[in-house]
């Protein structure tokens, strides 16, 4: 393992090489190689859901690949090297699991989450003494997508005691905001509507949390249902010899309704 370890880290430094190198590879740098991590991840999430595990061992790679490049082009500044990054990592996993590697004992999930969270923010205050730095919401990146930087940011303020304790008011709230969002509506004020929304969709977080479900999933996996039922509609209207602008929303609808049916039995 470790010679194929050393083979990347050399293939590597000879593509980032100034004489020698791909210039692809030369010219490239942190922020034009953040697409590119963002991508492969997708990838991989996307190998996992599939089952596809040969694929899943070539997506790691390219992964893998990424870190190796960032890696590179840091040792190049004299920052850091790959060698550092893993050391750091281990490091970090050895702090966190006092349960394993000391004498630390927790009698629940929630205790050792607890423990994590609380060595979470001892690193961070550790990096620094700035307010913000040190408030319980620092340390959950900025360019997280929309929805999965709510659920980190609810999650954590409920972690420190801002949340309902039990899951009835949490109804409420989401039928209080749902409310609102009408009432904006009426009104004809965009701006005001687009905040209400954003309201709606924050407490939405919210109740998926008490219910124990992520919500970045239940709303993949929504989509992917409404294509799946959509994709039945247009079969069945091209069947018809038609096309969907040809429809009324009726027949649409009831082909809708149809195709909950029909996919709902197929999956029986």
């Amino acid at each position: 393992m470790l010679k194929h370890t050393r083979q990347l880290l050399d293939i590597m430094a000879q593509l980032r090489h100034p004489q020698s190198g791909c210039p692809w590879d030369i010219k490239q740098d942190f922020h034009t190689l953040m697409p590119y991590l963002i991508e492969e991840s997708y990838e991989v999430v996307d190998a996992i859901e599939r089952n596809d595990f040969d694929d899943l061992r070539a997506e790691l790679g390219d992964v893998l690949l990424q870190v190796v490049f960032h890696s590179q082009m840091a040792d190049e500044k004299g920052l850091f090297n790959f060698e550092q990054v893993a050391e750091s990592i281990s490091e970090k996993l050895v702090r966190r699991h006092p349960h394993v590697f000391a004498d630390a004992v927790f009698n629940s999930d929630e205790e050792r989450h607890q423990a994590w969270e609380q060595s979470k923010a001892a690193e961070r205050q550790a990096k620094s003494d700035t307010s913000e730095n040190i408030s319980v919401l620092a340390g959950i990146a900025k360019s997280l997508p929309a929805l999965i930087a709510c659920e980190k940011t609810m999650a954590r303020a409920a972690l420190h005691g801002f949340d309902w304790k039990t899951i009835g008011p949490v109804f409420d709230k989401v039928q209080e905001e749902l409310d609102e969002v009408k009432d904006a509506w009426q009104a004809g004020d965009q701006a005001h509507i687009q905040e209400e929304l954003g309201d709606l969709l924050l407490v939405t977080v919210n109740l998926a949390r008490h219910l124990n479900v992520n919500p970045e999933l239940a709303l993949k996996e929504a989509t992917q249902k409404f294509s799946r039922r959509f994709n039945y509609i247009e079969q069945q209207v091209a069947a018809a010899g038609k096309v969907l602008t040809d429809c009324e929303l009726a027949e649409l609808d009831a082909l809708w309704n149809e195709a909950k049916i029909q996919l709902k039995q197929a999956q029986a």
